[in-house]
Protein backbone atom coordinates (compact mmCIF):
# COMPACT_ATOMS: atom_id res chain seq x y z
CA UNK A 1 0.00 0.00 0.00
CA UNK A 2 1.55 3.37 -1.26
CA UNK A 3 1.86 5.83 1.61
CA UNK A 4 -0.99 8.34 0.28
CA UNK A 5 -3.36 5.36 0.72
CA UNK A 6 -2.46 5.22 4.17
CA UNK A 7 -2.82 8.65 5.13
CA UNK A 8 -6.72 8.57 4.25
CA UNK A 9 -7.78 5.99 6.75
CA UNK A 10 -5.55 7.99 9.39
CA UNK A 11 -7.36 11.21 9.03
CA UNK A 12 -11.24 9.87 9.01
CA UNK A 13 -9.93 8.01 12.33
CA UNK A 14 -9.22 11.73 13.39
CA UNK A 15 -12.18 13.01 12.73
CA UNK A 16 -14.65 10.49 13.61
CA UNK A 17 -14.33 11.27 17.63
CA UNK A 18 -15.03 14.83 16.82
CA UNK A 19 -18.33 14.27 14.79
CA UNK A 20 -19.57 11.84 17.72
CA UNK A 21 -19.08 14.57 20.03
CA UNK A 22 -21.06 16.98 18.44
CA UNK A 23 -18.20 19.74 17.89
CA UNK A 24 -18.35 21.08 13.97
CA UNK A 25 -15.36 21.03 12.40
CA UNK A 26 -15.83 24.36 11.10
CA UNK A 27 -18.01 27.99 11.67
CA UNK A 28 -18.44 30.12 14.34
CA UNK A 29 -20.95 28.84 17.42
CA UNK A 30 -23.24 32.06 17.98
CA UNK A 31 -23.53 32.62 21.75
CA UNK A 32 -26.59 34.99 21.56
CA UNK A 33 -26.22 39.18 21.36
CA UNK A 34 -23.50 40.98 22.60
CA UNK A 35 -24.12 41.96 26.56
CA UNK A 36 -24.78 45.76 26.50
CA UNK A 37 -24.73 48.57 29.04
CA UNK A 38 -21.55 47.36 30.46
CA UNK A 39 -19.33 50.07 32.14
CA UNK A 40 -15.45 50.31 31.04
CA UNK A 41 -12.90 49.17 33.57
CA UNK A 42 -12.35 52.17 36.42
CA UNK A 43 -15.05 53.83 35.32
CA UNK A 44 -17.79 54.48 38.19
CA UNK A 45 -21.95 56.03 38.03
CA UNK A 46 -22.56 59.29 38.55
CA UNK A 47 -26.12 59.62 40.32
CA UNK A 48 -28.13 62.90 39.23
CA UNK A 49 -28.35 65.38 41.64
CA UNK A 50 -30.48 68.42 41.75
CA UNK A 51 -29.30 71.72 42.67
CA UNK A 52 -29.32 72.76 46.08
CA UNK A 53 -31.47 75.28 47.00
CA UNK A 54 -29.94 78.70 47.93
CA UNK A 55 -30.65 79.85 51.27
CA UNK A 56 -32.34 83.32 52.00
CA UNK A 57 -30.92 86.52 53.59
CA UNK A 58 -32.69 87.86 56.23
CA UNK A 59 -31.93 91.13 57.94
CA UNK A 60 -32.53 90.82 61.86
CA UNK A 61 -33.22 94.04 63.71
CA UNK A 62 -30.34 94.27 66.65
CA UNK A 63 -29.80 97.53 68.65
CA UNK A 64 -26.99 98.87 69.91
CA UNK A 65 -25.53 102.15 71.55
CA UNK A 66 -23.58 105.38 70.10
CA UNK A 67 -22.99 108.56 72.46
CA UNK A 68 -25.67 107.16 74.62
CA UNK A 69 -28.30 107.08 72.63
CA UNK A 70 -30.17 103.61 70.94
CA UNK A 71 -29.35 103.53 67.43
CA UNK A 72 -31.06 100.51 64.96
CA UNK A 73 -28.86 98.20 63.15
CA UNK A 74 -29.69 95.77 60.57
CA UNK A 75 -27.83 92.80 60.09
CA UNK A 76 -27.70 90.42 57.58
CA UNK A 77 -27.82 86.61 58.30
CA UNK A 78 -28.60 83.80 56.04
CA UNK A 79 -32.01 81.63 56.69
CA UNK A 80 -35.01 82.48 59.32
CA UNK A 81 -34.28 83.81 63.21
CA UNK A 82 -36.57 83.65 66.03
CA UNK A 83 -36.71 86.04 68.92
CA UNK A 84 -34.06 83.97 71.19
CA UNK A 85 -31.46 83.84 68.29
CA UNK A 86 -31.91 87.68 67.91
CA UNK A 87 -31.32 87.73 71.30
CA UNK A 88 -28.26 85.67 71.62
CA UNK A 89 -26.58 88.31 68.96
CA UNK A 90 -27.83 90.89 70.36
CA UNK A 91 -25.89 89.44 74.13
CA UNK A 92 -22.69 89.14 71.76
CA UNK A 93 -22.46 92.89 70.91
CA UNK A 94 -21.47 94.48 68.36
CA UNK A 95 -19.36 92.44 65.43
CA UNK A 96 -15.81 94.01 63.95
CA UNK A 97 -17.61 96.32 61.22
CA UNK A 98 -20.33 97.57 63.89
CA UNK A 99 -17.32 98.55 66.46
CA UNK A 100 -15.51 100.14 63.81
CA UNK A 101 -18.45 102.54 63.16
CA UNK A 102 -19.04 103.50 66.53
CA UNK A 103 -21.36 101.08 68.22
CA UNK A 104 -20.62 99.08 71.42
CA UNK A 105 -23.11 97.64 73.83
CA UNK A 106 -24.20 97.78 77.46
CA UNK A 107 -24.73 94.14 77.86
CA UNK A 108 -23.16 91.78 79.42
CA UNK A 109 -21.78 88.45 77.78
CA UNK A 110 -25.12 86.16 78.05
CA UNK A 111 -24.23 82.87 79.76
CA UNK A 112 -27.71 81.62 79.67
CA UNK A 113 -30.14 82.51 76.96
CA UNK A 114 -32.76 84.37 78.09
CA UNK A 115 -36.68 83.16 78.37
CA UNK A 116 -39.29 84.43 76.28
CA UNK A 117 -43.22 83.97 76.18
CA UNK A 118 -45.30 85.78 73.04
CA UNK A 119 -48.97 86.46 73.60
CA UNK A 120 -50.22 88.66 70.72
CA UNK A 121 -48.44 91.65 70.70
CA UNK A 122 -47.34 91.29 74.36
CA UNK A 123 -43.80 89.76 74.64
CA UNK A 124 -42.07 88.83 78.14
CA UNK A 125 -38.31 88.19 78.28
CA UNK A 126 -37.09 86.93 81.51
CA UNK A 127 -33.67 87.22 82.15
CA UNK A 128 -31.72 84.33 84.03
CA UNK A 129 -29.53 85.28 87.58
CA UNK A 130 -26.30 85.41 85.57
CA UNK A 131 -27.51 88.61 83.59
CA UNK A 132 -27.10 90.39 87.15
CA UNK A 133 -29.05 94.06 87.16
CA UNK A 134 -28.95 95.96 83.63
CA UNK A 135 -28.68 99.53 83.29
CA UNK A 136 -31.55 101.11 81.63
CA UNK A 137 -30.27 101.53 78.72
CA UNK A 138 -28.97 97.48 78.58
CA UNK A 139 -32.73 97.25 79.19
CA UNK A 140 -33.51 99.56 76.27
CA UNK A 141 -31.55 97.47 73.60
CA UNK A 142 -32.87 94.34 74.99
CA UNK A 143 -37.08 95.63 74.72
CA UNK A 144 -36.37 97.51 71.34
CA UNK A 145 -34.46 94.57 70.32
CA UNK A 146 -37.32 91.70 70.81
CA UNK A 147 -40.26 94.22 70.05
CA UNK A 148 -39.05 95.33 66.40
CA UNK A 149 -38.34 91.33 65.67
CA UNK A 150 -41.94 91.05 66.59
CA UNK A 151 -43.30 93.34 64.45
CA UNK A 152 -40.58 91.83 61.64
CA UNK A 153 -42.67 88.49 62.15
CA UNK A 154 -46.06 89.63 62.56
CA UNK A 155 -46.37 93.27 60.76
CA UNK A 156 -50.40 93.43 61.19
CA UNK A 157 -49.77 93.49 65.21
CA UNK A 158 -49.00 97.21 64.34
CA UNK A 159 -46.90 97.50 67.52
CA UNK A 160 -45.59 95.33 70.25
CA UNK A 161 -45.30 95.73 73.96
CA UNK A 162 -42.18 93.89 75.89
CA UNK A 163 -42.14 93.12 79.89
CA UNK A 164 -38.55 92.56 80.74
CA UNK A 165 -38.21 90.75 83.75
CA UNK A 166 -34.71 91.11 85.47
CA UNK A 167 -33.01 88.86 88.32
CA UNK A 168 -34.76 89.15 91.73
CA UNK A 169 -38.42 90.17 89.88
CA UNK A 170 -37.17 94.11 88.36
CA UNK A 171 -39.37 94.90 85.84
CA UNK A 172 -39.52 96.98 82.90
CA UNK A 173 -41.66 97.56 80.10
CA UNK A 174 -40.86 99.09 76.63
CA UNK A 175 -43.31 100.03 73.84
CA UNK A 176 -41.80 99.25 70.15
CA UNK A 177 -43.56 103.11 69.38
CA UNK A 178 -40.92 104.26 71.63
CA UNK A 179 -38.17 102.98 69.81
CA UNK A 180 -35.89 104.20 66.30
CA UNK A 181 -36.93 102.10 63.71
CA UNK A 182 -34.77 103.31 61.14
CA UNK A 183 -31.30 101.17 60.86
CA UNK A 184 -28.20 103.72 60.76
CA UNK A 185 -25.78 103.50 58.12
CA UNK A 186 -22.21 102.30 59.59
CA UNK A 187 -19.41 104.36 58.59
CA UNK A 188 -15.93 103.08 58.25
CA UNK A 189 -14.83 104.94 61.21
CA UNK A 190 -16.49 107.31 63.46
CA UNK A 191 -15.98 111.30 62.81
CA UNK A 192 -14.02 113.13 65.66
CA UNK A 193 -15.81 114.95 68.12
CA UNK A 194 -19.57 114.27 66.77
CA UNK A 195 -22.46 112.62 68.82
CA UNK A 196 -24.53 110.35 68.22
CA UNK A 197 -26.44 109.70 64.70
CA UNK A 198 -28.85 107.38 63.60
CA UNK A 199 -31.21 107.20 66.55
CA UNK A 200 -33.37 108.99 68.60
CA UNK A 201 -32.58 108.51 72.50
CA UNK A 202 -34.65 106.27 74.28
CA UNK A 203 -35.23 106.66 77.88
CA UNK A 204 -32.38 105.60 79.69
CA UNK A 205 -33.43 105.21 83.26
CA UNK A 206 -33.86 102.00 84.21
CA UNK A 207 -37.01 100.08 84.62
Amino acid sequence: MNPSARAVPLLLAALLPLSGCGIPETGVVEAGEPATGVLDPGATSVPSQSAPEAVPLVKVPLYFVEGGSLVAVDRTVPGSTDLGSTLLMLFKGPDDKERRSGLTTELPPAAEAPTIRTDGTGVSVRLPRSAGSLSGTAVDQLACTVAVARLRQDPALGSAQVTVEQPGGRLAGRSSDDCPLGAAPLRNAPAPGTGASGGAAVGGGGG
